[in-house]
């Protein structure tokens, strides 16, 4: 036989060897009468920051940018002066303010302006202003005017000049007073392409600040969150926020850690303070802001209290971490407080009656990275302080200490796919006598802005172990949870879910994660696999009440896995299958093209005891099975 026959035989037979290993049989056998644990029913939840503009151009529902006027003037950012017509007119910073809290302003000063010529100026919002029919959009400014004449408040179309809502606010001359106003559009184009004017028909000087226009919000809150990003969440079945969560809780500095008492109150009262992302935040969604949101996705916080470090390296220990205690205890009585205690007097005034549910608190973020060796005295501290006052919660170390015993440490994991699939088993073998496990952020890191359909294959491999080990995994939360979607609102990929201002969407790992959690059950069963690929993976869980064995199966091999399954406890009747799959791990969900990947169902039938079932390449698959 010549060289090139020898060559092309030797080709033929790796195909078939590597067919017939494709095509082989695996055995996955389950129990659904035999328990193996409960599982924990806060499992699956949402941790979330002030990154990739997140809240601010994101979550919060405002649409004005830099609305508070940082920045130095004459011009400032986000901001444009406007001269209509032969209207002359400049702007300027000024050191006067409504507040103590917001001590500054613009101040626009008009030398020539009429009815038909107004100057003033217009704000460009989050990359644009999102503008859709019949809808309502409500906004308010604080003004100091003198001779200008009432406000004229416009939304205006950028392509065409087109005003497509507007509204005219009498205004009294000489004192610092908050004006509010309603812009209602009719059956105009939807868009994002659109920008706010704010003018004058008189010549006059006027200081502005704090200008804002909401959109509407979910459940109608007031000072609340984007609709459509909140569906999404919801979606998710979540049980728990941790807030205010990672970086954005230390800051870079002390001065500009999350400092929550600046946070409450009157949007007026709040100075803003720099993220560590490098942007401003409004603090518009405040402490009681992020409850709120719990409570309207019928969910608990987790509760992330500052510990006296922060990111660049300060840090505050013993006598000089007391004030930092005793806040941290301020705080979980705002959340938890009757209205006979001072901060929960604070809440009630604030115009939230009821206390907040709460059972766990975690001590600082991410101390691992603590470059000065102090956390342990520091968790210590904190810890005795909360438990003498608040000994019902459970409390969250962020790295294993030795002083004293958390009730739960957060491990934190970024990773690619095969390094998910290489720890699945991790937690299988971990000791169960010690503290419980809170994998707080987590996220395979493929794809961007938001993950590819490897990475939702490398998380729902990771969640197969994070629910069959959920007697000590109590919480988990994937990380970062949004991003914007527009060039410059991105500063860390791969990010759960994305959006412009007009638009959001989940990725395929969002869709994972949504599957996982709306199909689990109270409590594990026994699930052994025998001959199935490397790359498959799988939990068994069931629900009592429903009587259902919801079995979640993860096929990350690009070739179809072939199963024998063994099933004991079953009826026999017809399952219900949620498929996700994509042709490569390459593909994905965008702001264009939102649903490429998205769940299908189906129904297949199911035979008591043995049955045979083929799950494709690059497929995850919940397989909801009713129970004798």
């Amino acid at each position: 036989m010549n060289v090139k026959a020898s060559l092309a035989a030797f080709a033929i037979l790796i195909s078939l060897l590597t067919t017939a290993s494709a095509q082989n049989t695996g055995h996955l056998t389950v129990d659904a009468t035999a328990a193996v644990h409960e599982v924990s029913p806060t499992l699956y939840g949402l941790m979330t920051e002030e990154i990739n503009y997140s809240y601010d151009g994101g979550l919060y529902a405002e649409m004005v940018r830099n609305r508070t006027f940082t920045g130095r003037g004459p011009r400032f950012e986000h901001w444009l002066l406007l001269t209509h017509g032969s209207s002359q007119a400049t702007t300027s910073g000024d050191t006067s303010g409504p507040s103590a809290a917001l001590n500054h302003s613009i101040q626009l000063t008009i030398t020539s302006a009429s009815p038909t010529a107004e100057a003033g100026i217009a704000n460009d919002g989050y990359w644009g202003m999102a503008v859709r029919a019949n809808t309502i959009y409500t906004g308010s400014f604080y003004a100091r005017p003198q001779g200008v004449g009432a406000a004229h408040l416009r939304l205006v179309a950028d392509d065409s000049n087109a005003t497509l809502a507007e509204a005219t606010v009498p205004v009294t001359d000489g004192i610092w007073q908050r004006y509010s106003f309603i812009l209602k559009t009719g059956d105009v184009r939807t868009s994002s392409a659109n920008h706010l004017e704010l003018t004058f028909a008189h010549d006059g000087v006027v200081n502005l600040q704090l200008v804002s226009l909401m959109q509407p919000t979910y459940k109608n809150r007031a000072n609340g969150n984007r609709a459509d990003i909140m569906e999404l969440l919801a979606g998710m079945h979540p049980h728990f926020l941790r807030l205010p969560g990672g970086n954005y809780l230390e800051g870079d500095t002390i001065k500009e850690r999350f400092e929550w008492k600046d946070t409450i109150g009157p949007l007026v009262d709040r100075p803003t303070h720099r993220s560590p992302w490098n942007y401003i935040s409004t603090d518009g969604l405040g402490l009681l802001e992020y409850l709120e949101w719990c409570e309207d996705l019928k969910i608990e916080p987790v509760l992330a209290v500052y510990a006296g470090y922060s990111l660049r390296g300060e840090h505050v220990t013993g006598k000089d971490l007391e004030p930092f205690v005793q806040d941290a205890l301020d705080e979980i009585e705002f959340v938890t407080g009757g209205p006979d205690t001072k901060w929960g007097a604070e809440r009630v005034k604030d115009g939230h009656p009821a206390p907040f549910p709460l059972h766990y608190i975690e001590i600082g973020n991410e101390d691992n990275a603590d470059r000065s060796g102090s956390y342990d005295s520091r968790f210590a501290q904190m810890a005795a302080a909360i438990r003498a006052k608040y000994p019902q919660y459970k409390l969250i170390a962020t790295t294993p200490v030795k002083s004293t015993v958390p009730d739960v440490v957060d491990d934190h994991y970024y990773m690619t796919p095969e390094q998910f699939y290489a720890i699945v088993h991790k937690y299988d073998s971990a000791d169960r006598n010690g503290p419980k496990i809170f994998v707080g952020e987590w996220a395979t890191r493929t794809g961007t802005p938001t993950p590819d359909f490897g990475a939702a294959l490398g998380d729902a491999a990771w969640m197969t172990g994070i629910e069959r080990n959920s007697d000590l995994i109590v919480m988990a939360s994937y990380a970062p949870l949004f991003t914007n979607v527009n060039t410059g609102g991105m500063q860390w990929s791969t990010d759960l879910i994305g959006y412009d201002a007009l638009h959001s969407y989940g990725s395929p790992s969002y869709y994972a994660q949504a599957l996982f959690a709306a199909h689990i059950g109270d409590h594990t069963v026994q699930a052994t696999a025998q001959d199935v690929n490397p790359r498959f993976f799988y939990s068994a869980t069931v629900s009592t009440s429903q009587k259902i064995l919801h079995l979640k199966l993860v096929n990350a091999s690009d070739q179809s896995q072939s199963l024998t399954l063994s099933l004991t406890g079953i009826s026999g009747d017809a399952a219900k299958v949620y498929t996700l799959h994509a042709a490569t791990r390459w593909a994905t969900n965008s702001i264009t093209r939102p649903d490429a990947i998205h769940p299908v169902t189906s129904t297949v039938p199911v035979t008591a005891k043995s049955w045979k079932h083929d799950v494709p390449g690059n497929t995850i698959e919940v397989v909801e099975i009713p129970l004798k």
